[in-house]
């Protein structure tokens, strides 16, 4: 009778299935098992495995399949054998086996182990059977004749190594779950012990002669260290002699590979000593996963050595002989230390450390506590970075230790021992942090039971880590900036696996912080006390946040209206406002923040306001309506209004093209919100009501210097640049074609040296080098002037589809030498000899429109360009064409050129001869000028919207702007700016400093000088200021009797004098609509207004000495003039409600009253006594009304006498002081 028969007679078949089941299993094991049995055993392996044949293992599983499944009195024959090989082959989801499950269990089991986004692992009816065997760098292998897998055990046996075992309940992951390579094949997860499918020794290797006389002279671990450390130095015989020692195991420190070496640590220790223990043999580097804290062990044939690189010098070695017992318990000692304790969750009050140090470099340092934690895996953060949460709230990195051979998966509970706990390291993770190094241990005490994959990550950043050697603060920032870098740059300019280490570099950048120091590995694992790269780590108190274009556009979006009030956007007095200046004050409204403030716009995502952070690429956009620089991402594009430094150190308007194409980091820029509203309230009781709102919208963009960025991408126009100049480009970028292609054809011969260049290099291509090798022609060029951005008709240069009004602008220009042909586009290379050959300059006007109109930005007078047109050898597309008259006509005009859409303009920083700087007057030069047309620059220091009541609500930003500039001297000038037919151009805010050309200069009927624009006006920017900055420099002081000598108005001066007298005084209501007096009711007939505003005015006369002026009041000034507190000024407006005004006319300095009105006489009081007529400090303005000398006739006695008399000096007063 064979085998199999005798295997079938042995188990009574209940049917022809269970038949066919047994057959197949044991044909299973015959092919599969049996083959691998039949090699030559081991060294270690025992003997009776060897002799085991196909009928004895099938039966000696059949009874373990029988022994674990639900119901014992039938076989499982839903279940079937499944070879390695087919396992990884044909399983490609990841899923579940458990033999010993009911449909109950497994439905309850499936509720238990799922997790928000996660579910649980499909179950399969699949059976393994294998051979435990080890495999490279210590991992264990199932193993059948087809092939193995590698496996994970939550606890492994010695009993277990090279023995046929049965699984009863395991996981598979493919290769594919987590997003690995396809190189890297699945593994299977152990759930608790396998079942033997023979017997085996009581220990874990097969006695030897004088095993037992190893274990007999076993000592403790005080014997132990006793030999190592009380000799100071040990001698030779001693240093080589072998000892076995047994201990609870204290620490397991991770496996390094250290110059092609494998070799990890543990600990082993009593109560009071401890001894390390060095496994530098390569067969025996499975035991990192049979040991773990708190298990009992004996290890046997240690060899005392000396570790060089480690200043502890002594330590155990394992050697050939060396055998692992675990559970040991030695017959003459007890080892009773107790477990180290475990943390399951973190309190806040834990959370509290001792007061953080200030190194040298400013920065505060914080001690981290070492403890022990148990938990579960929430979330799997970044899988490449090392970075997990445990519990939902607390935040776990692995970076600090050698990558895992087993990723950890969200659902896995771990046990962490002499790990280190970090309170707020960085603000993007959980407060609390915990942080393995050299020294901590990790193990999964339960496999996770739910399935999913996380984005597949490269792991750069470890490795870059391992590299620098930087902080724990500085590593997470990156992390945390790198995952946001990969969603928000565009994936055509920079390639994922570049994402890592342009963070990094973004990170020392914005850090500031220098490489770190060498990193001692032994000392980390062997030191007592500990000290590690996680010892002590930084908290800065402002760590900068990121943010895409989009997000910080929409946060300022949802700010602009919900964090203001319209009261607050009024002048103070503004509740005293008509309707007309009540609305035309709240009709714009401006919003400015710093990015390194703490009043940013919220995100959600941090407890408070820090320093944000933007990249993005420089571009000129083609389809917007504003010719502006733009900043945009993946995610969306915001306007900027740029500026740089000029050779003098002050600030001068952008432009360098070079920068178009770059891709930068915005570390400080001011964040503008232009509020519109149109609205038409009838007085400030009623802002509280939206129904006077008709419309509102905002404009958001940013403002910052050039020579504040971090170029992280220069493009090639820019890495010219920086060449002329001499600078080092670093390894910032790697921005040639011709670099990428070798990197690519190097990558399969060369792959260690390619990760290292591209640890030190970002691979990024902006434009091909050169421009490629296509033909082109250019002229350089020096603008003089350039006009404004206006919508014209300029269909005749234009496709029919963009016929119409267009926005276009020109500029006039000096050709400096001829158009020249080249094989590729030169950009802003040097000028070369031939484009300098030329005996005279012509002149020529560029004409720009449509897509061309995008360089209006970039081109400023005084400055060199090369104009380029690419695809052509043609030199005569650029010259330019006359202008043809009627006949017998001449045309003193300059030839013309329009400038296509696909035609690019390159600066040259070097220029070829010596710039005229454009004449540019001041504010004052522009008041005591003659000339009609202008060009000054001047700071802005108020505005004011002119809406355009005629046009829809929606038809634009707004009708115009009323300017008010000043310069240094304090002397101010009103600017018009009409919008009808140009774009609204950003950047008009007060303190910043604009170059206004191409103005009219006008004289009001008053006297006044004011300038307005004309269609061919154009602004610049020239210099980026605040609120603080628009502020006047201080008043000078001026005497009354010079000042009225003086011939000049607008001038601003301060004056300190004694009030003489009051000339005029006037309280009243009026009403909000037509200013008529308002008393119940407005007094006008044809006005059916219901709301009203109190208005004062004050007239009075000061004298400093030197002379006499004429000093008028209103508004808000006339409550401290009158030395009024709040609540006497609002019961003097209570007094006025029922007569509706009051006027005081003192009769020259008498102050004689003939009425009886007590408010009058109340009045009349206050303007004469000590409280009013007093010292005080003025800051005034001369006002254009000054009238001319008059002829008076005067008489004493009988005589009359003629002279001219010198009218007062007339000074209206902008603000008030008591002297």
């Amino acid at each position: 009778m064979d085998s199999l028969q005798l295997f079938l007679d042995q188990f009574k078949a209940r049917g022809e299935a269970e038949t066919v089941w047994l057959k197949e299993i044991f044909g299973f094991i015959s092919e599969h098992l049996c083959p691998e049995l039949s090699e030559p055993a081991p060294l270690a392996a025992d003997d009776v495995v060897t002799g085991v044949c196909a009928g004895q293992l099938s039966v000696c599983l059949v009874k373990k399949l029988q022994e674990n499944v639900a119901v014992t009195h039938v076989l499982p024959v839903s279940y079937r054998l499944v070879s390695v090989s087919a396992l990884l082959s044909l399983q490609h989801l990841a899923c579940v086996s458990n033999l010993s499950w009911t449909t109950n269990q497994h439905r309850a089991w499936e509720k238990e182990v799922e997790l928000p986004g996660h579910q649980a692992l499909p179950r399969v009816n699949l059976l393994l059977i294998g051979c435990l065997k080890e495999g490279r760098a210590g991992e264990w292998r199932l193993t059948d004749a087809s092939g193995s897998v590698r496996c994970e055990c939550l606890s492994l046996s010695p009993l277990w190594l090279n023995r046929p075992v049965f699984l009863p309940h395991w996981n598979y992951i493919p290769h594919n779950a987590l997003g690995q390579n396809h190189e890297v094949r699945g593994y299977v997860e152990l759930i608790g012990s396998p079942a033997l499918l023979c017997p085996g020794p009581e220990q874990g290797f097969a006695a030897s002669p004088g095993e037992g006389a190893g274990l007999s002279r076993a000592v403790g671990v005080r014997e132990a260290a006793g030999l190592l450390y009380n000799s100071p130095c040990l001698s030779p015989r001693t240093r080589g002699q072998r000892i076995s020692v047994f201990g609870l195991v204290a620490s397991v420190c991770p496996q390094l590979v250290v110059a092609g070496t494998t070799f990890f640590c543990f600990w082993l220790t009593d109560e009071s000593h401890t001894v390390r223990v060095l496994v530098k043999d390569i067969n025996r580097q499975w035991w990192t996963q049979c040991v773990y804290v708190g298990l009992s062990v004996c290890v046997t044939e240690l060899r005392v050595c000396v570790l060089r690189g480690w200043r502890g010098n002594d330590i155990l070695c394992v050697t050939e002989q060396s055998e692992l017992h675990t559970n040991y318990t030695h017959t003459d000692t007890l080892l009773d230390t107790p477990p180290p304790h475990l943390m399951s969750h973190v309190d806040s009050e834990d959370c509290e450390e001792v007061e953080p140090e200030t190194d040298k470099a400013g920065l505060r340092m914080k001690k981290s506590r070492v403890i022990s934690y148990q938990g579960t895996v929430t979330q799997v953060v970044s899988d490449g970075a090392g970075l997990y949460v445990i519990d939902r709230k607390v935040g776990l990195c692995l970076a600090y230790q050698p990558t895992l051979r087993r990723k950890l998966r969200a659902g896995d509970s771990v046990e962490l021992h002499h790990v280190h706990f970090l309170y707020r390291p960085c603000p993007d993770f959980p407060p609390s942090m915990l942080c393995t190094c050299l020294r901590s241990s990790l193990r999964v005490i339960a496999f996770s039971g739910v399935g999913g994959a996380p984005p597949p990550d490269s792991g750069w950043l470890p490795r870059l880590l391992l590299e620098k050697n930087t902080g724990v603060s500085e590593y997470l920032w990156t992390c945390h900036l790198s995952s946001k870098l990969a969603h928000s740059l565009v994936p055509s300019l920079l390639k994922q696996r570049s994402v890592a280490v342009l963070s990094w570099k973004l990170m020392e950048s914005v850090w500031r912080r220098g490489r770190g120091g060498r990193r001692d590995i032994y000392s980390e694992m062997l030191d007592e006390p500990h000290t590690c790269p996680l010892s002590k780590y930084t908290t800065g108190p402002k760590v900068h946040q990121y943010l895409s274009i989009s997000a910080l556009i929409g946060s300022l979006y949802s700010e602009c209206w919900s964090s203001v009030s319209l009261s607050s956007l009024l002048p103070p007095g503004g509740s005293s406002l008509s309707r007309s200046q009540l609305n035309t004050a709240l009709a714009w409204s401006c919003r400015t923040l710093t990015s390194d403030l703490q009043d940013g716009p919220q995100t959600g995502d941090a407890p408070g306001r820090r320093p944000l952070l933007l990249v993005g690429m420089l571009e000129l956009p083609t389809q917007t309506s504003e010719p502006t620089l733009q900043l945009r991402d993946a995610t969306g594009a915001v306007a900027c209004v740029v500026t740089e430094t000029s050779p003098d150190g002050g600030q001068r308007a952008a432009f360098n093209s070079a920068w178009i194409g770059c891709l930068v980091c915005v570390e400080q820029f001011t964040m503008v919100t232009e509020r519109f509203l149109q609205s038409d309230f009838p007085s400030y009781q009623h802002l509280d009501q939206d129904k006077y709102i008709t419309n509102k919208h905002c404009r958001v963009y940013l403002q910052f210097s050039l020579d504040s960025l971090h170029i992280l991408s220069p493009s090639v126009a820019m890495a010219t640049h920086l060449g002329q100049r001499g600078e080092e480009l670093g390894s910032d970028v790697t921005d040639r074609r011709q670099t990428l292609e070798a990197e690519e054809t190097e990558r399969a011969t060369t792959a260690s040296r390619k990760r290292r260049r591209e640890a030190s290099s970002v691979t990024v291509t902006t434009n091909p080098v050169g421009g490629g090798f296509r033909p082109c022609v250019s002229l350089v060029i020096r603008v003089e002037q350039k006009e404004g951005v206006a919508q014209k008709n300029t269909a005749a240069a234009l496709k029919v589809e963009e016929a119409g009004l267009t926005r276009c602008f020109s500029v006039k220009a000096v050709v400096v030498g001829p158009v020249v042909s080249w094989g590729r586009d030169p950009k802003n290379g040097p000028v070369t000899d031939k484009e300098m050959e030329t005996e005279q300059e012509d002149k020529v006007v560029l004409v720009l429109s449509g897509g061309s109109a995008r360089w209006f930005p970039l081109l400023q007078p005084g400055c060199f360009y090369r104009l380029t047109a690419p695809n052509t050898q043609d030199p005569r597309v650029l010259i330019g064409r006359g202008v043809s008259g009627q006949r017998g006509v001449e045309l003193h005009t300059d030839p013309t050129l329009q400038v296509r859409s696909d035609w690019r303009l390159h600066t040259l920083t070097r220029p070829p001869l010596q710039a005229l700087s454009p004449t540019v007057l001041s504010v004052s030069e522009v008041l005591d000028s003659r000339s009609e047309m202008v060009c000054f620059q001047a700071q802005v220091c108020d505005r004011i919207s002119l809406s355009d009541r005629t046009s829809s609500p929606g038809a634009g930003v707004c009708a115009g702007v009323r300017l008010t500039v000043w310069d240094q001297s304090g002397r101010t000038l009103q600017v018009y700016l009409d919008f009808s037919h140009t774009p609204y151009p950003p950047g008009l805010l007060p303190g910043n400093t604009l170059l206004l050309s191409a103005f009219q200069r006008r004289v009001s009927r008053s006297g006044g000088v004011y300038c307005r624009s004309l269609p061919v006006s154009s602004i610049t920017v020239t210099s980026l200021g605040d609120a603080s900055s628009a502020r006047p420099p201080s008043a000078p002081m001026m005497h009354l009797g010079v000042w009225a000598v003086r011939d000049q108005s607008g001038i601003v001066g301060q004056v300190r004098g004694h009030v003489v007298c009051f000339l005029f005084l006037q309280l009243e209501w009026s009403c909000s609509l037509c200013g008529s007096p308002y008393l119940q009711t407005c007094s006008s007939s044809q006005c059916l207004s219901t709301s009203s505003v109190f208005q004062s005015k004050a007239k009075l006369v000061m004298d400093d000495g030197t002379g006499e002026a004429h000093v008028w009041f209103s508004g808000a000034l006339v409550p401290p003039l009158l030395g009024l507190a709040d609540s006497q000024w609002e019961g003097l407006q209570r007094a006025l409600r029922v007569r509706g005004h009051i006027r005081v006319t003192p009769r020259g300095r008498s102050l004689v009253c003939d009425s009886d009105d007590p408010l009058l006489h109340f009045l009349l009081c206050v303007c004469s006594s000590d409280v009013v007529c007093r010292q005080l400090s003025l800051t005034c303005r001369k006002t254009n009304q000054q009238r001319s000398e008059e002829m008076k006739r005067f008489s004493r006695g009988e005589r009359d006498f003629m002279t001219r008399v010198t009218p007062p000096l007339q000074l209206t007063c902008l603000h008030l002081e008591d002297v």
